[in-house]
C-alpha cells in the first residue's frame, strides 16, 4: 500500500526548522503554538523518526531532521518555481548548486572558491551545507549534493564512489595583531618559541602539519586555545589572544577583515583543497567555473 506524505505537516516542519523554533514559526503561520506542535508530532509519528531534539530551552534538528529538511527545502523551492512559472516570472536561467563544506575548512576559502559561480551569465542559487566530511560524502553518494569542497582528499577507506579534483595548493601564513607582530616578526620562525598560538583542533590536517613542522624546527609554542571553527579562531586572533595560521591564498582578505599583520610565511606546510564529486569529468557549469578559477587565479597567484 502506498504511503502518502502529508505535505501540510511537512510544510509546518519546514517552517519551524527555517524559523528556528515553534514560537517564531507559529507567528508566521498564524497558528497557535500547541496546534503547530501537534502537527509536528503527527509528522514524526507518520515517518517513525524524531525530527527535533531539545537543546536547553530551544530545539534543534536531529541528524534525520536535517535530512528531511533538505528534502523539504527542495520540495518547497520547486513549489515556488512552479508558482513563478505560472505567473510568468522567468526561472529557467537559474542554476541550483548544492555544496557540502566540512566545518574545518576556512570560511574565506569557501567564499573565494564559490565566488566564480556568481559571475556566470545564468543566475546561480547556492545552497551550502556544513558538517563532518564523512557525513557530507554520504550525502554526495546519494546525489543530494553536487560537490563537496574539502581540505583533504577522499580516501578508499571511506568507501564512497567519488572523485577528487585538486583545486590548488598554497603555503600558510602566521598572522597576529600589530602588537604581536612587532614582538614576533623579528627572527621568524625561531621567534615562535613560546609564542602564544591559537591552533586548529587535532582532527585537522593543518594541525597535524603544524605539529610536524614545529618538531622539525625544534620550536615549542605556547598553545593558548584550540578551535574547530576557523572563523571563531580568527575572532580570537583579532582580539589579540594569540597568533593564528591561515592559508596564504586568503592572506590579504584575512589581514584586512580581522585587522591582522603578517608575521611570516611557512611555505613548507602545504594546504591543499579539493572538489569532490561523483563525476570523473565535471559537467555542472558552476562547478566547472569554480575549479577553473581556483586553479588559474586563487591558488595560481598564491603559489
Amino acid at each position: 500500500m502506498l504511503e502518502w506524505l502529508n505535505y501540510h505537516h511537512l510544510h509546518y516542519f519546514w517552517m519551524v526548522a527555517k524559523e528556528g523554533g515553534i514560537t517564531a514559526a507559529a507567528e508566521k503561520l498564524h497558528l497557535a503554538q500547541p496546534t503547530l506542535s501537534s502537527q509536528i508530532q503527527k509528522l514524526e509519528k507518520s515517518l517513525g523518526v524524531k525530527l527535533f531534539q531539545r537543546i536547553g530551552r530551544g530545539i534543534a534538528l536531529t541528524d534525520t531532521g536535517q535530512t528531511v529538511y533538505r528534502y523539504a527545502d527542495e520540495i518547497f523551492g520547486l513549489g515556488r518555481e512552479l508558482t513563478d512559472t505560472l505567473k510568468g516570472r522567468p526561472t529557467k536561467d537559474t542554476i541550483r548548486l548544492v555544496v557540502g563544506v566540512p566545518d574545518v575548512v576556512p570560511k574565506l576559502i569557501v567564499y573565494q572558491l564559490l565566488k566564480p559561480a556568481l559571475s556566470l551569465e545564468e543566475r546561480v542559487q547556492i545552497v551550502c551545507y556544513e558538517g563532518k566530511l564523512q557525513d557530507l560524502l554520504s550525502e554526495l553518494a546519494l546525489h543530494r549534493l553536487d560537490i563537496v569542497l574539502a581540505d583533504s582528499p577522499l580516501t578508499p577507506q571511506l568507501h564512497v564512489r567519488a572523485f577528487n579534483h585538486l583545486l590548488g595548493e598554497c603555503g600558510v601564513s602566521v598572522l597576529g595583531t600589530s602588537e604581536l607582530a612587532k614582538k614576533y616578526r623579528k627572527g621568524f620562525p625561531a621567534s615562535l618559541e613560546q609564542a602564544p598560538m591559537l591552533l586548529p583542533t587535532q582532527n585537522t590536517s593543518l594541525r597535524r602539519a603544524l605539529e610536524q613542522w614545529f618538531d622539525e624546527q625544534e620550536i615549542r609554542p605556547d598553545i593558548r586555545h584550540e578551535f574547530e571553527d576557523s572563523a571563531v579562531l580568527k575572532v580570537f586572533g583579532q582580539a589579540g589572544e594569540g597568533l593564528i595560521v591561515s592559508p596564504t591564498a586568503t592572506e590579504k582578505d584575512v589581514t584586512a577583515q580581522y585587522s591582522l599583520k603578517l608575521i611570516g610565511r611557512i611555505p613548507e606546510i602545504t594546504e591543499r583543497f579539493y572538489a569532490i564529486s561523483v563525476e570523473r569529468r565535471l559537467k555542472h557549469p558552476a562547478v566547472v567555473a569554480i575549479c577553473d578559477m581556483a586553479r588559474t587565479k586563487l591558488f595560481g597567484e598564491a603559489s
